[in-house]
């Protein structure tokens, strides 16, 4: 969900003049960190945060469709206090490990698109640190997944724009380094 609607894969959300603040931001905190690649969804926005950390990085971007937003179905482009008055809303509030969204997706789908897609980087970069681009709940299901936690505790977990998580994928298993690093700008 993007500012007080739930944008969801509409087209035509950018970043505003702060969301580009918050990427050049995060982007100078991985200049030393031995970046290899940048994948991202190919939303609009996730796509102009990625270009700002590749031309700070100087790394193309791939775009990878299995990190792209939850699809929220009926309830794109709807308010907050419209998606909340809907009747079906508490039940996907509160057991998304179990409902779907009207006309859209599953917590389950995406997790499993995000876990195959980080697992995926894990065989084309196994030495590798790489950027991971996507949206709130995308990598909050990849969080969970990480922290063994059930997906109805998804919601324990805060990731605001254009913050950095960062999980270790090796011959150990996986990891949660970090969660929700980021530095604060002005406006």
């Amino acid at each position: 969900m993007q500012g007080r609607i739930c944008a969801g894969r509409m087209p035509g959300v950018a970043l505003s003049e702060r969301g580009r603040g918050e990427a050049e931001a995060a982007a100078k905190r991985l200049i030393d960190r031995g970046i290899a690649a940048i994948y991202a969804s190919p939303m609009e926005r996730t796509q102009e945060t990625a270009g700002i950390v590749g031309r700070q990085l100087t790394l193309p971007v791939s775009v990878l469709d299995d990190l792209a937003e939850l699809d929220f179905g009926e309830w794109t482009g709807l308010t907050f206090d419209e998606v909340r008055k809907d009747p079906r809303w508490p039940e996907w509030a509160t057991h998304r490990s179990l409902s779907c969204i009207p006309g859209g997706e599953t917590m389950r789908a995406v997790q499993a698109r995000v876990v195959e897609a980080l697992m995926e980087m894990r065989r084309e970069h196994p030495e590798d640190n790489v950027v991971v681009v996507s949206h709130g709940d995308v990598i909050r299901a990849a969080l969970v997944f990480a922290l063994g936690m059930p997906l109805d505790f998804y919601h324990r977990i805060e990731v605001a724009t254009a913050s950095l998580s960062t999980m270790r994928i090796d011959a150990n298993g996986i990891r949660v380094i970090a969660i929700n690093e980021r530095v604060l700008t002005g406006g």
